[in-house]
């Protein structure tokens, strides 16, 4: 019987390669069929290996899971964006590579990324959600978010809604 060590560490810029397939590969999962396929394809592009090491350098905080030595899934978190909200930590992006999704991982990393920005001293915690992402929703509700808020997203001409789950 073979064992997988799982792992949450902090991202570094020599991760940004395995980073950039994650994202490529999740965010092609999650949003197909709700983002237009031009404006989809050209923010994935945007998103590449050499995007990923100058925002680590920059000093984003990447949160990395690793699965058997391989990135699984990633999360970006800091300062909540939206000031009309009173929650401090902002968790900008949780996601997984398809196979790795539905078996725990996510709620380990939204806990450690929570656990993190409560170290710093943020109180309270904002997740964005596309409201056509049922998955991701339905993943923040089972983890107690409350959908509080909404806002609207424009992607090539296409305006989606955004809902905000929040724990205090």
């Amino acid at each position: 019987m073979t064992t997988l060590s799982t792992d949450i560490r902090r991202a570094g810029p020599e991760d940004a390669d395995a980073i950039a397939l994650v994202h490529d590969r999740s965010w092609r999962a999650a949003y197909t069929g709700i983002i237009p396929h031009r404006a989809l394809i050209s923010m994935i592009g945007r998103r590449g290996p050499r995007w990923w090491a100058d925002a680590i350098r920059r000093s984003t905080t990447v949160l990395l899971l690793e699965v058997g030595g391989h990135i699984a899934g990633y999360a970006t978190l800091g300062r909540n964006r939206a000031r009309e909200l009173p929650q401090d930590g902002e968790i900008y992006e949780l996601y997984l590579s398809p196979e790795f999704q539905g078996i725990g991982f996510g709620r380990r990393l939204f806990q450690t990324a929570w656990d993190m920005l409560s170290a710093h001293g943020f109180e309270g915690l904002v997740v964005w959600v596309l409201e056509e992402n049922e998955p991701a929703r339905a993943f923040y509700e089972s983890l107690g978010g409350r959908n509080v808020a909404e806002s609207i997203e424009v992607f090539d001409g296409k305006a989606l809604r955004k809902v905000a789950y929040v724990w205090d």
